[in-house]
């Protein structure tokens, strides 16, 4: 094992063509967590690249080379004889001993129990998507939703993008996570509870309701799925996202640009740890902000005012504000007895959120 750790020591990382994401890593150990292709790599890279070579040694844990047992017994020796500061564990695996180190980094897809700071990262919102393209205009937004937020994905050959997704969502997740995914890109958007997730795959595929249920927690865990709760009611049956809108293409030949539109609202929120919940007739609804949100691409004042009316219980009782239509291209202010009613283009408002 020091064998492969002095090869580890002596490679020279290489990371070009690095941008900048709205996260950095600093003097503080830390956990990132993110799913498969978040960028976890290259931010570790990144930071290590500005730190003088002989202090750090990044490990890569998805090495079939490596013995865990044997790495448990080497690796501080091997730290402390090279006077290596900095320890870098990538793709971390459980079962691999931590131990006292002036700066430790890992990186893994989901939670794990350690002292260390947790750095989520998520994938490319709208402003970060924009650093990687080679010029903001109209046709942004447009890539936007054909590409989604994987890093990689503007370094793809557009004929292969779909395969692409497919093999790192194949690599990354277990053969019945997979198929929770398939089914979630066939409900993304709607209120779907587990025992309906459990129905439609047993016509399928031989599994427990346990099962299912574990995994699918599984997956809300690591973040591929999202659940978003009714305002008020922790135990109703919550609304279903997917981490990316270009899985839902990668996984699914059904077209719904409004369902997409929503899920791509709701990221933009996440992103921004902007607190949300959903209820009748509502998108999202913002209780420390007071704001209704509605995903409305293609919005018309004449049924904007209909749908507006019929949420007049719960603007009244919540004391509503405003209400935010987020459309694709449509500006307008419109004056309403009850709210102000604000309809706003997708790339302005996401550009413009705190």
């Amino acid at each position: 094992m020091n064998t492969l750790l002095d090869e580890y020591y002596r490679y020279d990382l290489h990371n070009a063509g690095y941008i900048e994401r709205k996260v950095s890593l600093d003097e503080s150990s830390v956990v990132i967590v993110g799913i498969a292709q978040s960028g976890k790599t290259s931010l570790i890279k990144h930071y290590l690249l500005s730190q003088k070579k002989s202090t750090y040694l990044y490990l890569d844990c998805r090495d079939m080379r490596i013995n865990i047992d044997e790495l448990n017994t080497t690796l501080e020796p091997f730290c402390r004889d090279n006077k290596i500061d900095i320890l870098a564990l990538d793709n971390y695996r459980e079962g691999i001993n931590l131990f006292s180190i002036e700066h430790c980094i890992l990186s893994c897809e989901h939670p794990i129990e350690t002292e260390f700071e947790m750095l989520e990262l998520n994938l490319l919102d709208f402003e970060e998507f924009l650093a990687f393209e080679p010029k903001f205009d109209s046709t942004a937004l447009n890539h936007f939703f054909q590409l989604g937020g994987f890093p990689a994905m503007h370094r793809v050959a557009s004929e292969e993008r779909t395969l692409y997704l497919q093999k790192i969502l194949s690599r990354s997740l277990n053969d019945i996570e997979l198929s929770i995914l398939t089914q979630a890109t066939k409900m993304v958007t709607q209120k779907v509870s587990a025992f309906n997730l459990y129905e439609r795959l047993k016509s399928e595929r031989k599994i427990s309701k346990d099962k299912l249920y574990l995994h699918l927690q599984s997956m809300l865990d690591k973040r591929y799925l999202y659940g978003l709760e009714k305002f008020n009611h922790p135990s109703a049956v919550q609304k279903l996202y997917l981490c990316d809108i270009a899985i839902k293409q990668a996984l699914n030949l059904q077209k719904h640009f409004g369902r997409v539109y929503e899920n791509l609202i709701f990221l933009e929120l996440v992103k921004h740890n902007i607190e949300c919940y959903y209820d009748e007739g509502i998108d999202f609804y913002l209780p420390q902000r007071r704001q209704i949100m509605l995903a409305l691409p293609f919005a018309n004042e004449h049924a904007l005012f209909k749908k507006v009316e019929a949420l007049e219980g719960f603007i009244i009782t919540n004391r509503v504000r405003e209400v935010i239509v987020i459309t694709m291209n449509t500006e307008s202010s419109l004056s309403h007895p009850i709210a102000r009613i604000n309809m706003t283009p997708f790339s302005m408002w996401a550009l413009g959120e705190e």
